[in-house]
């Protein structure tokens, strides 16, 4: 075909740009297959699968359709479309195809890749995003449109809900089961009475674990006996606790089987739930708190259960290190980005596993209101300390949250105890701020009217002044107060030092004072402090500084 034939021949099949129609030059496949997130081959493809499906024509002038050829690198059409898979999650193989023109007079390549619609609920993800085209640009998938995709109506499977056809009752754990029983109860308060007359079998298919007195692998998750595992192989079952120290060193480590009922509990106490002494704004009277929230660790970790891809045969994990703890569970996130979760109102309307969650739910573990992620960031805000971490990897198949247990920053502490009445998205905000994460304009021109954010956008740091920000006259004298108390307390530090020994060197002083200073302070900041301490003391006549450079008590 000649390149004046190729052309009228896209001109005739692909006339116009569109939702269904992308014209792309990408004249070198090398670097445009997979590069930058919005501006390559996969971004195109996830965009127009998330739509009706359609077609990607390469090597073309993107407003003309003029042929430029392009270079396809390695890529075969076999290569291409197994790399398209690999690299766009979700990504349907039935109806991609690759469609290979060369003219014959000029020795230009043009590719048209011919791409599926999306599968039901399912949207096409590429670098952990899903897209859509709106207009002549890609962008991040709305919500609208996310919503769409989620509520399409297709039959779904539901693994847990699988019957296990040679499991009975003697497979299940007796405490378990008692456990359960009560649990349900708990849950029912009205049917209490009715439950003490069900047998084990009714009082699991009222739970859902259990369809026509036939056990379902929720049952077996929930409620079997370690040895009975091995009537869902090979499906994993298992919850892995790793304990590292500061060196990343793992020291330790422990694996938990089911029955989940009861060995959730066992594994969460392998947790170190420490107490924290916190000194706010440097008071001598400090906040004692617990390094992790009970509900906090144990919503993660049941939702890790009720959500985790059984099908990919790994396991749930909690990997502990002195400041955090970090679960992870495989699967696609299905309510898309953390934001859908915090902000969606209800239920979630698509479950992985519909008979686990609803099992769970049975037994007092999670709840189906949409309130458990949420509630977890509430938690960590009323406790003033640093908002959870969600890293949703769509493209592995994996979830992790990071539960945090000590300070990242103390500013942040003191600005969120100061300012009670933050909303969360604020606080969240906030928090991005302390983990050096970018955060919108509108936000921080927010949060620097609030003064609770100091700098240029988009170099943010926090706010030192935590007086400012504080909602009432008897919060402002306090900080005033506790600063006072602590640079009194370090004042004393230094005269009782040079009473014992005579005198001090500045390096004496720095080695004396700088470790009981706040560690959120750098070590510069520490030098400044331990400066502005001794101006302190000399300007009110206690201390003086030898010619030999040593500070000693003035004589009275």
């Amino acid at each position: 075909m000649l390149e004046l034939e190729l052309q009228q021949y896209l001109l005739n099949e692909y006339p116009q740009e569109n939702a269904r129609c992308e014209w792309k030059e990408f004249k070198n496949l090398k670097n445009s297959f997979c590069g930058d997130e919005k501006d390559d081959v996969i971004s195109y493809v996830s965009a127009i699968a998330n739509m009706e499906g359609g077609h990607l024509v390469i090597g073309v002038h993107d407003k003309t359709l003029d042929i430029i050829g392009t270079d396809s690198y390695n890529y075969d059409r076999q290569k291409a479309v197994l790399r398209l898979t690999e690299r766009c999650v979700n990504l349907s193989t039935e109806g991609l195809d690759v469609e290979e023109f060369i003219t014959d007079d000029t020795n230009k390549k043009v590719w048209v890749i011919h791409i599926p619609k999306h599968r039901p609920k399912l949207p096409v993800y590429a670098h952990n995003k899903a897209w859509q085209r709106i207009e002549d640009s890609l962008v991040e998938l709305t919500q609208e449109r996310l919503n769409a995709i989620l509520e399409e109506n297709s039959p779904v499977f539901d693994w847990s809900a699988e019957i296990v056809d040679n499991a009975t009752l003697d497979d299940l754990d007796g405490k378990a089961l008692a456990k359960a029983r009560n649990e349900y109860k708990a849950v029912h308060p009205r049917l209490a009475d009715e439950v003490d007359e069900w047998d084990d079998m009714e009082l699991l298919d009222r739970a859902g674990v259990a369809i026509k007195s036939k056990l379902t692998r929720a049952a077996i998750l929930l409620l079997g006996k370690e040895t009975a595992v091995h009537l869902i192989s090979p499906a994993v079952a298992t919850i892995t606790w790793v304990l590292i120290d500061d060196h990343d060193e793992k020291i330790d480590y422990e694996h938990f089987h089911t029955p989940f009922i009861l060995t959730v509990n066992e594994a969460l106490s392998k947790i170190r739930n420490l107490n924290q002494r916190i000194l706010p704004g440097g008071t001598l009277f400090p906040d004692i708190v617990k390094q992790y929230d009970d509900y906090s660790i144990r919503e993660v970790l049941h939702n890790c259960i009720a959500h985790q891809d059984y099908t990919m045969q790994e396991r749930i994990t909690m990997v502990e290190d002195p400041n955090s703890v970090t679960f992870a569970n495989g699967g696609y996130f299905l309510p898309g980005t953390v934001r859908n979760a915090i902000e969606q109102n209800g239920p979630q309307k698509f479950y992985r596993n519909y008979a686990l969650c609803q099992g769970m739910v049975n037994f007092n573990m999670i709840d189906t209101i949409g309130r458990g992620i949420r509630k977890v960031f509430t938690e960590q805000q009323k406790r003033f300390f640093p908002m959870p971490d969600y890293k949703i990897d769509q493209a592995r198949k994996e979830v992790t949250v990071k539960i945090y247990g000590k300070l990242i920053n103390e500013k942040y502490y003191r600005l969120l105890k100061a300012n009670p009445n933050l909303s969360l998205n604020d606080c969240i905000a906030l928090d991005m701020v302390q983990k050096h994460d970018a955060i919108d304009k509108e936000t921080a021109t927010r949060l620097r009217k609030l003064h609770l954010i100091e700098g240029r956008y988009p170099k943010l740091y926090l706010s030192e002044y935590v007086a400012k920000t504080a909602n009432n006259d008897e919060l402002k004298t306090e900080y005033i107060r506790n600063r006072s108390f602590n640079d009194m307390h370090f004042k004393e530090m230094i005269i009782s030092y040079l009473k014992s020994f005579g005198g001090a060197t500045r390096g004496e002083l720095n080695q004396l004072l700088q470790s009981k200073l706040s560690d959120v302070l750098t070590d510069e900041q520490k030098i400044r402090k331990i400066s502005n301490l001794l101006s302190a003391l000399k300007k009110e006549g206690i201390i003086e500084l030898t010619n030999g450079k040593k500070w000693i008590l003035v004589k009275v």
